[in-house]
Formats: structure tokens, sequence, C-alpha cells
């Protein structure tokens, strides 16, 4: 289902420069306030290497990163097997992250303290076992599946779907029935132009806690290059018809990616928290506004939107952006959203 060019292109289509990230410095802001970074990656590829120590760094920066959120991102794979089992293989390293982590060593983040994995959903109810094996990696800490679904038909947008409307596939659905049976949750990293394929999903299972990842994937890129205004309108229009639905959770953050097509890369030095909080308030209070607090959590999508600007800063962007709200608010947006969700309720009661 994923091209493997295609894959180790999408991860290293924002080089991460060390050198270039230090041209901009911040103080921490609110550095007490806690915070579970709901979306997060590690790597191994060739000039793109992120791994436990590049982790360690970031979430020891300053801000008080509790604990973190390990995404899918086709990292690891067993090299033999059962083709639908080898994802299972991230699953196991991103668990032993989580066991070194654990290990008090290296600073108070848990780090992996949830795991999303993913299996295909072209399997129908045969994911199941795929889904069992997955629990048996990571036991407790495994707590979600995301399934591979963005797709666009312009070749500057085709990310990893090797077809459209997956989610509205009769095989789909079965296996998406199976991830709720096992009370796991449902991410979604899709387009702007597949909400409509996301709503559906939520509306048939009204159950299942359903994660739209990266603010629903506004588009500034290909065929949308140059039209920001026209596409955070029909954005603006799909994201209030997913808040409709209770089950439909938002993740505030990605828009560092390149499709989003801000190219802060470009630009002499990195952006402060202040440019960041400029550029994206407009996407990031809509979602708080139509979802709420109890519904949206922060991520910081490293290392993809590593390559637009430094941990420190991303974060810095985001406590600007919610300096008037309310404690409680805050809390929910920063840490307290993401624990319920990826149910990680010991976490509340040490933060």
């Amino acid at each position: 289902m994923v091209d493997a060019t295609l894959n180790t292109a999408l991860r290293n289509h924002l080089g991460v420069d060390p050198n270039w990230l230090n041209l901009t410095t911040e103080d921490v802001i609110d550095p007490e306030l806690p915070i579970v970074d709901a979306h997060h990656h590690a790597w191994d590829l060739p000039h793109n290497r992120y791994l436990f120590d590049d982790l360690v760094s970031d979430f020891q920066c300053g801000h008080n990163i509790v604990a973190t959120v390990y995404v899918q991102c086709y990292s690891m794979y067993r090299a033999d097997g059962p083709p639908e089992m080898k994802p299972v293989g991230e699953t196991e390293f991103a668990n032993g992250l989580a066991a070194q982590s654990a290990s008090g060593n290296y600073g108070s983040t848990e780090i992996c303290a949830g795991i999303v994995g993913t299996a295909d959903i072209r399997l129908g109810a045969a994911v199941e076992p795929v889904l069992h094996a997955h629990l048996g990696a990571a036991g407790q800490r495994f707590k979600g599946v995301r399934p591979t679904t963005s797709w666009h038909e312009s070749d500057q947008l085709k990310a990893l779907a090797t077809e459209p409307h997956i989610l509205l596939q009769s095989s789909a659905r079965e296996a998406i029935r199976c991830i709720a049976k096992l009370n796991l949750c449902l991410d979604l990293w899709v387009y702007f132009t597949q909400l409509d394929d996301a709503i559906d999903i939520c509306r048939a299972f009204p159950n299942l806690k359903i994660v739209i990842d990266h603010v629903g994937g506004p588009l500034g890129i290909g065929p949308y290059g140059g039209r920001r205004d026209e596409v955070f309108q029909v954005w603006r229009q799909k994201i209030e018809s997913v808040a409709q639905h209770p089950n439909a959770y938002m993740k505030l953050g990605g828009l560092g990616m390149r499709y989003a097509g801000f190219q802060f890369n470009q630009m002499p030095s990195p952006p402060s928290s202040d440019l960041l909080l400029e550029k994206w308030k407009p996407y990031l209070e809509l979602c708080i506004e139509q979802f709420g607090p109890d519904r949206c959590m922060f991520e910081s999508n490293f290392p993809i939107d590593k390559g637009m600007c430094s941990y420190r800063i991303i974060w810095n962007a985001f406590k600007k952006l919610t300096k008037n709200y309310t404690s409680s608010e805050r809390n929910a947006l920063f840490c307290q959203t993401a624990a319920n969700v990826y149910r990680l309720e010991h976490i509340l009661t040490h933060s």
C-alpha cells in the first residue's frame, strides 16, 4: 500500500539543519505548564536521523514535557514475516524507546507513553490478529491505529495512500469495527479535500474516538499554491462539519509540513514564535472554537516540523496563542485532552 521510495521522500522533505535552527533563540514561556506532546515520530534514515537521544534533547529543551505519544511513520518495520505483520516492528521499536525512557535515566518525560501504530484496514476483519500483535508488542502502551489514508490526485500532493476513498470501502469499515471493539482510538491523517470521508467514519462509529491529525490538512502547495484564502474558507466549512460529531478530536499542529506551504525553511533564519503565531493562529483558533479545548490537543509533529522551527519555538507559539485562556482550558489543550483520548490517566495524577 505504501511505496518505500515515496515514504523516504516524504520523511526527508524538510531536512533539519541544526545550525540554521540555532539562529533564532527564545526563552521558554511558562516553563511549569505540563505538556503531553500528542504526536511525534522517530526514525533512522540516510541524512535524517531522529532517535532516542534526539527525542530526549528536544523534550529537555525547557518546556515541561511530561509525556509523549508516538505515532506511526513506517519506521523499523520487520524485515520478514507476513506482510500484514511487518508494521508490528514499529510498535516494538516505539515500545523499546518507552522502556529506555522508563528506566528513569533520561529525565522525567515519559517518552512514548502512548503508541499509535498502523495496520492495513483493507484487510477487513482479518486485521484483528494484527491488532492483537500490536497489543502483544506494547501492552497497555498501545493506544490506537493510524491507517494509511492521505491521498490526492496531484503529483505534488500524493502522500502515502495508493487509492482514494479508502475509508469508504466496506473492508475498511470491517477493520475499523475491530479497532473499536478493542477499545483503541483511530487517528486519521487526511487532507482537507478528504474530510468528508472522515465525517462519514465519525457518523458510522459514534462510540469510537476519532482523532483528526494536523488541523485537518489544509494545503498550500501544488494546485492550492497562492490560494490560501480560498482554501481556508473551504477548510473552515469542513472543520465546522467535523466538529459537529462529539466523537471527533483535533490535533493542533502539523502546519510545519511542506503541504501547508508556509515555507519558513526558505527564510534566512528560523521563524520566531510570534511569526508562527501570526501565520497559524487562524487555523488553530478556529479548531479550538469549533471543537472546544476538551476535544483539542497540541502536537509537535517532530521531527517533520523541525525542518521549519525548533521544539522550544513551536511550544512557545502554542503558549502565546493561549495566554488569555483559563487555566482549565490550557490544561485541556496541553495535557488533559491527550491524556484522556490516549488513556494516559496516570499522567494526570502526576502533572
